[in-house]
């Protein structure tokens, strides 16, 4: 990997939540322990079902919401001590909704040339000649510039955002979900103009979705995360190849692929997400897992390292699991891997 850019170190979230009409607030850790480093110029996708903490994690990252514990670095600089328009000035978002992200009353020029403003960059002359330059690269004709956003397309508005999270030539972008609310046929054009920026502008992404094709399609790397922890991180194609952990296996499970015969796929998980409020003892991803141990309730696993390209948080890969014996050894988890995902179906 190359020199990070964006670390976090043991990252915690928690938020004081009410548990009722005259009852004492209790934490929620929606964030609970995590670490990330993203190196220059590569794609991190970051996965898991809704409520997991993925966008915590992000608006931690953004320094939208002061982290509980543990720290983020950001060019080897803790970010703690940044000011938050050098924050974002380095690190701008792309929201999933493109109808909602943009303000209606505003034309488009007035809202990618909005950061030039707010952080004073140039005068009046600098930012129209920015603001053509960006459109030009994210494929939007210089006759929309005096366009209200509802006399765009989703596929056009969304461009709008990339343009304007980019005007600054931001180090790192993170995008949540940057194609879920778009129609199928606009979402390969999204992802390919993303790539196309990545290679010109040579930017780091933060890829935050549901939908796993879109991250086999991007990402270098990819971060599973559950219930605020990152389970399993690897590679791209080793990880779609050979997902190690049982979560990561149920939810390529759950992708709908084009092969005959295969019917509605089913990750056998049940319906029920863990109350994130009283999480489960022991691994918290033990009362859905197939493949649980008597060890799973009772003691947290600990990331294992794999191979050099592979972080597990498994008992099923824990030394004490390894000299048990043969009979359920770690290097037997990846024969029940699923087929990469083909097919435009999400884990959600």
């Amino acid at each position: 990997m190359n020199a990070p850019i964006l670390e976090a170190g043991n990252l915690h979230c928690v938020f004081e939540v009410s548990a009722g009409f005259m009852r004492p607030k209790r934490p929620l850790r929606a964030v609970n322990g995590v670490d990330l480093r993203l190196g220059k110029g590569e794609s991190l996708g970051l996965v898991g079902e809704s409520g997991c903490g993925k966008t915590t994690v992000a608006m931690m990252l953004l320094g939208l919401i002061r982290p509980s514990g543990g720290k983020v670095i950001l060019g080897g600089e803790p970010m703690a001590g940044l000011d938050q328009r050098e924050i974002s000035r380095r690190i701008q978002p792309i929201f999933q909704d493109p109808y909602s992200s943009l303000n209606p009353r505003k034309t488009v020029a007035e809202i990618i040339s909005l950061p030039l403003r707010a952080h004073k960059l140039g005068g009046p002359s600098e930012w129209r000649s920015r603001v053509t330059e960006i459109m030009g690269l994210v494929g939007l004709s210089q006759r929309y510039a005096n366009n209200l956003p509802n006399q765009l397309s989703g596929g056009q508005r969304q461009r709008v955002a990339i343009a304007r999270a980019l005007v600054m030539r931001p180090e790192v972008v993170i995008c949540d979900e940057p194609t879920s609310s778009l129609d199928v046929s606009v979402q390969s054009q999204i992802l390919n103009l993303l790539l196309d920026l990545q290679r010109e502008l040579d930017l780091t992404y933060l890829l935050i979705s549901h939908n796993l094709a879109v991250v086999e399609h991007m990402a270098t790397r990819v971060a599973v995360m559950y219930l605020g922890r990152i389970v399993e991180e690897a590679l791209t194609a080793d990880l779609f190849r050979n997902p190690r952990h049982p979560y990561t296996q149920a939810l390529l499970a759950s992708v709908l692929t084009p092969e005959p015969g295969l019917g509605v796929p089913d990750t056998h998980l049940g319906a029920a997400f863990p109350n994130p409020i009283e999480p489960p003892s022991g691994c918290t991803f033990h009362p859905r897992c197939p493949r649980v141990m008597p060890a799973c309730n009772a003691q947290a696993p600990i990331p294992v390292a794999h191979e050099s390209t592979t972080l597990v948080e498994c008992h099923l890969f824990s030394e004490a699991r390894t000299a048990a014996g043969p009979d359920r050894a770690p290097q037997q988890v990846g024969d029940e891997a699923r087929p990469a995902a083909t097919g435009s179906g999400g884990a959600s």
